[in-house]
């Protein structure tokens, strides 16, 4: 990460077909899951090969399920997410907070305060990505992962132009790019999860190991 990358957006990128605001759209729970079983079992399975047993994980973008392995118990499960009835039906989660990272992306957690963190299948909505790995890179130990699952579902009003524009691959090179302008990872990988390729829904994960904080730099951001 010696050299410091350009910010290649423009606002366009991030602008979505409803402008309303989060909360609005997210007033009434959605008690439903968005990929099928076997990709879920997919992402849970990874979620348990590469999260520390028994650590303190930071859920971002949840709802009334975490995707966690049943088999693996963790020190505590911090959800986040946009509507209290759903995270109050998730039975993993031993803390909830309401709160919208398109509006505000700093996480009230301190410095390493998790050993390690998840997106699932919900990267795709963030309007202020970069700033939001930032912080999930502060509040995470040095050395912790921080995983981000996506498919090919998504509320189309929602998801930010980019994501709409782009497949599967670009996805990946997307959520990568997050990685590296936030300036708080370590280099990431991508993962190809999808259990049964055109017959089950698709699943991906970019994985980065954050970094310790005299190593961090400044992230990139627009302007």
């Amino acid at each position: 990460m010696s050299e410091h990358p350009i910010y290649p957006f423009q606002p366009e990128h991030f602008a979505r077909a409803d402008e309303s605001p989060d909360d609005r759209f997210y007033t009434s729970p959605r008690l439903v899951t968005h990929i099928d079983d076997a990709a879920i079992g997919a992402a849970r399975r990874f979620y348990g090969e590469q999260l520390p047993p028994g650590g303190r994980i930071l859920d971002l973008m949840t709802s009334w399920v975490s995707h966690l392995p049943d088999e693996i118990d963790y020190a505590a499960v911090a959800g986040l997410g946009m509507n209290a009835p759903e995270l109050a039906a998730n039975p993993r989660l031993t803390e909830r907070l309401i709160h919208d990272l398109n509006r505000n992306p700093a996480l009230p957690w301190g410095e390493a305060s998790f050993e390690g963190a998840i997106v699932t299948v919900s990267v795709q909505y963030l309007t202020r990505p970069v700033e939001v790995f930032a912080e999930v890179g502060r509040v995470l130990m040095p050395g912790g992962p921080f995983i981000v699952t996506f498919s090919n579902r998504c509320f189309p009003t929602k998801a930010v132009n980019v994501w709409q524009a782009l497949g599967d691959r670009d996805h990946a090179q997307l959520v990568g790019m997050y990685f590296r302008l936030s300036g708080a990872f370590a280099p990431s990988e991508a993962f190809v999860l999808s259990p049964n390729p055109g017959r089950t829904d698709p699943i991906f994960a970019v994985m980065a190991r954050a970094l310790a904080a005299e190593d961090r730099i400044p992230p990139v951001l627009p302007g």
